[in-house]
């Protein structure tokens, strides 16, 4: 799979805005409001999290995570809790997809955590200075379009400025101890 890039990300969020702002003035004139803000976030929130999915090299688990998604989405939506929380809930499933699927350390987990509050502030501020959900679109997508610059792994420093090993060796000697037992096991029988 190739690996999302930054200016990819950038289109996706035009595309989003255009789309989910033009389904939004589509709509309000025929459905509650709040009707409309919450189909807009789970419609947007469902295609980033297939968009993620797609660009992911990992192949385990594309399913499971899809239902799972389905599953608290679709508990959101008929649990109604107010809009904040609601908001809330589709931002952390596309932060847990993205912690899943693209890092493999919890300090680039936690620093993508951070980058999606960050875009949640980006588009609360765009919505309350422009009242536009166009603009509150596009920026918190620009945002998240920076995800690309975290580092798979990050790994922090001990005191005498060597990286943390984060048990990586021990694991990888007994990944080929685990080989080696197996390689002589044809051998024994």
């Amino acid at each position: 799979m190739k690996q999302p890039t930054f200016f990819e990300g950038v289109t996706l969020a035009f595309a989003a805005s255009l789309v989910g702002s033009a389904l939004y003035t589509a709509l309000m004139t025929a459905l509650p409001g709040a009707w409309v803000v919450r189909g807009i976030t789970a419609g947007l929130g469902l295609v980033y999290v297939v968009y993620l999915l797609t660009r992911s090299r990992e192949r385990v688990g594309r399913t499971t995570a899809l239902t799972a998604w389905t599953a608290v989405a679709g508990a959101a939506w008929f649990i109604e809790p107010p809009l904040g929380p609601y908001v809330l809930v589709h931002l952390g499933l596309i932060w847990l997809i993205r912690s899943l699927y693209f890092y493999s350390s919890v300090l680039s987990a936690l620093a993508d955590l951070g980058l999606t509050a960050l875009g949640l502030a980006a588009a609360v501020w765009a919505a309350t200075q422009s009242g536009s959900i166009f603009l509150s679109i596009w920026c918190f997508f620009l945002v998240q379009a920076l995800f690309v610059a975290i580092p798979n792994h990050m790994r922090g420093r001990t005191g005498n400025g060597q990286p943390h090993r984060d048990g990586q060796d021990r694991f990888d000697r007994a990944h080929r101890a685990a080989e080696a037992a197996l390689r002589k096991l044809p051998s024994i029988y």
